[in-house]
């Protein structure tokens, strides 16, 4: 700490005393110790939280930096030239595909290349999750009301979604 000369005027005397000033440090502790407990203990509470909200940006940016690279690899994929499953073959006998796992097979289509997971569809559709993944795995028959909220949650008409089937079966059909 500085001394610092102080003059005081009292009546018609002069008087010079010594004041301390604290200096300013680096790590900011001469104003720590100014402190009462209940500030320094507030203060060590901010950095605290500010730490774990600097922990909790950096662990949200890797995660949205893992999503972005699995997307790219999903482009990646489906850029590739892929030939269309016309029929599948099961032990030996020709089957053909039913409108339901049509049905399944353009709406997982349109999710996935959305980049929306299968929670954020159903909660918006209104539709539990486990009913969502059977039906875009063509295990469940969704009805009318259903298919229409999923598609308005996948940004579509249902008129537009029932051409993008139609479309998928003549592809699969040719």
């Amino acid at each position: 700490m500085n001394n610092m000369d102080m003059m005081t005027f009292t009546e018609g005397q002069t008087e010079v005393k010594k004041v301390e000033v604290p200096t300013p440090s680096r790590n900011g502790t001469a104003r720590m110790r100014e402190l009462t407990p209940a500030q320094r203990r507030a203060v060590m509470f901010a950095q605290q939280q500010v730490l774990c909200a600097r922990a909790a940006k950096k662990a949200k940016d890797e995660r949205q930096a893992a999503l972005v690279r699995m997307w790219q690899e999903e482009d990646a994929e489906t850029a590739k030239p892929r030939t269309v499953i016309r029929k599948r073959e099961t032990m030996g006998e020709v089957k053909e595909v039913s409108l339901r796992e049509a049905i399944g097979h353009v709406l997982r289509d349109l999710r996935t290349h959305d980049h929306k997971t299968l929670r954020e569809v159903s909660e918006k559709a209104g539709v539990s999750l486990g009913y969502l993944s059977e039906v875009e795995r063509g295990q469940k028959e969704a009805s009318s009301e259903l298919l229409a909220s999923i598609s308005e949650s996948l940004g579509l008409s249902t008129s537009q979604m029932l051409r993008m089937v139609a479309d998928y079966l003549d592809s699969v059909d040719a």
